[in-house]
């Protein structure tokens, strides 16, 4: 192996178990290191206990103590640059307040390799 790029590491935020694996899949397929979990509760634990991720992806309904404009918000206090893509099938992203800055917001339902090509321009690593 040479010094190529190494892929870049997704956290992966959805409680439908489905829609995860679907998007995990295509994700591993283009190269991108997976970190998949079912709640936000979860994946703040994951970044405040120095889990690696150069992309968050984030359902905004989640069960559990917060939901992903939540986790976003907490996310981007522990790692200011964290790009963040959020995703519903409930909202649009007009009627979620406010997102973060530098962040993008994908519509359910979605193709998971157009997200895998949206994740490759937002992961400086990845080529």
């Amino acid at each position: 192996m040479g010094y190529a790029a190494m892929p870049g590491k997704v956290l992966l935020v959805e409680d439908e178990v489905l829609i995860s694996g679907l998007v995990a899949e295509a994700l591993s397929d283009e190269g991108f290191e997976v970190f998949a979990v079912e709640t936000a509760d979860a994946a703040l634990t994951y970044l405040q206990t120095g889990g690696d991720a150069d992309v968050l992806f984030t359902d905004i309904n989640l069960p559990g103590e917060i939901d992903g404009a939540a986790l976003a918000v907490e996310a981007r206090k522990l790692r200011p640059e964290l790009p963040i893509v959020y995703t519903s099938g409930r909202f649009i992203a007009a009627e979620v307040a406010p997102l973060v800055p530098r962040s993008v917001f994908v519509a359910k339902p979605y193709d998971p390799l157009e997200v895998c090509t949206l994740i490759s321009r937002l992961t400086p690593t990845h080529h």
